[in-house]
């Protein structure tokens, strides 16, 4: 592989128990993540060398497996330990960390059976800037070709195939916006194609139940924490497109970032607070302690 090709990856990689340059590692064409999106990842940020809320992200990730039936090849601290040591070899505090978890090879065909050797792989990326004070502001658009199922057991977990979320993800791009909002079948707000996603209203803080179709985000739940402990009210509702546009603030939350302000939707501005800021600063703090 020419190095020039390698997107924003760090040099080093951790490949099925073995620390190796990225140039040099491959994954077999006949592996199951390849051909049929047969696996899991969970994408952590890096803060001092240590991935932040590991053992939410890994609890994420095996429930995922149990859920699959794919064996993890190694224990959370094995990989905790690997985790860090990457970052160590590759010189760097601050990054994002990819750990991907596939089925590996397998025959062909949608059986399972004899995929019994799963795939590995752990990556760094650079991390984007992060300024405790002050939240990244993203503009929205209500993606019209994709609507999740809720109810739908997969949406628990990030699985491999991602295709409703890159297909939003164009809509956003095309449209020239940061993201974009993705609705259910019943025209119910789910999240968006990078985040989970809440409302201020009324001095509540309201988010999209699971059972939306949103994914159990792990920043999610640390703001429904830190909310909570901070006396603010917090509810977990279904809740239409409508209502971002009435709220008194939107924002966003995703593991590279944190907190995201929304600031339009649809190319209609969203009302601000700054409890936002409030909430990201505190955030950030209690990463960073």
């Amino acid at each position: 592989m020419n190095p020039a090709s390698i997107p924003q990856s760090f040099p080093l990689v951790y490949h099925c128990g073995q620390f190796q340059p990225a140039q040099e590692t491959t994954v077999s064409i006949f592996d199951r993540g390849l051909l049929y999106g047969d696996g899991l990842f969970e994408t952590l940020r890096v803060h001092n060398g240590h991935p932040l809320r590991w053992d939410q992200h890994f609890d994420r990730l095996r429930l995922g497996a149990e859920f699959l039936g794919i064996a993890l090849p190694q224990s959370p601290a094995e990989l905790r330990t690997a985790a860090a040591r990457l970052a160590e070899l590759n010189q760097t505090s601050t990054a994002l960390l990819r750990l991907t978890l596939t089925r590996g090879v397998g025959p062909r065909g949608y059986s399972s059976a004899q995929a019994t050797h799963p795939t590995l792989l752990m990556t760094l990326h650079p991390a984007p800037p992060v300024d405790p004070h002050a939240p990244p502001c993203w503009h929205l658009v209500t993606s019209t070709r994709i609507r999740l199922c809720p109810d739908e057991a997969l949406t628990r977990f990030k699985t491999c195939n991602r295709l409703p979320y890159i297909l939003a993800r164009q809509e956003a791009d095309a449209a020239r916006v940061d993201d974009a909002l993705i609705l259910n079948t019943r025209g119910e707000v789910a999240e968006t194609s990078a985040a989970n996603i809440f409302r201020l209203s009324h001095g509540n803080l309201e988010t999209p139940t699971l059972q939306s179709g949103a994914l159990p985000g792990v920043t999610r739940a640390t703001v429904l924490s830190l909310a909570r402990e901070l006396g603010l009210p917090t509810r977990e509702r279904a809740m239409v497109p409508d209502e971002l546009l009435a709220a008194d603030a939107v924002f966003l939350t995703i593991t590279s970032l944190g907190l995201v302000e929304a600031i339009s939707l649809d190319r209609r501005p969203l009302a601000r607070s700054p409890l936002v800021a409030s909430l990201y600063t505190t955030y950030w703090r209690r990463s960073q302690a």
